[in-house]
């Protein structure tokens, strides 16, 4: 079983600059493929995720909030950051590094940003500068909230 983790960025943020961000040294970088607008980079053995950065245009996205309604956002370009990951790493080096790699891109890019679990969770967004936790039972459970300021 895989989990997957998407964190959103609003406009266009320069691939090379979030890969750079989102690796923990420079052996992790995602690189570029043979599409310029995809970089990938299989990290299960250190990190216990494979990441995968791309961009585009037109994007519409929902997730579930805490209370249950729907969230939903449309920004008119975007980057996005895929974090896939098998069911036995999560809780050990999964979610740590993945909360670790998105609280280096937040505070290395101020764009409006959503973190969403499996396409149905929202988890984190960021409006106008401003970090709002979601689920914040999530964040406790896996012992990553002290990784992702507010």
């Amino acid at each position: 079983m895989t989990v997957e983790f998407r964190l959103t960025l609003a406009g266009s943020a320069p691939l090379e600059e979030v890969a750079e961000l989102a690796a923990a040294d420079v052996t992790e970088m995602p690189t570029p493929t043979d599409n310029p607008r995809l970089f990938s980079a299989r990290l299960y053995e250190e990190r216990g995720y494979a990441l995968t950065i791309y961009a585009g245009r037109h994007g519409y996205y929902d997730a579930e909030d805490d209370d249950g309604t729907r969230w939903e956002w449309e920004p008119e370009t975007y980057v996005d950051l895929d974090f896939s990951m098998h069911a036995d790493d999560l809780v050990d080096k999964g979610i740590p590094n993945m909360a670790a790699a998105v609280a280096r891109v937040l505070a290395g890019r101020s764009e409006d940003a959503a973190l969403v679990q499996n396409g149905n969770w929202l988890l984190l967004t960021r409006v106008a500068g401003r970090v709002r936790k979601h689920r914040q039972s999530w964040w406790d459970h896996y012992g990553v909230d002290r990784l992702v300021a507010p």
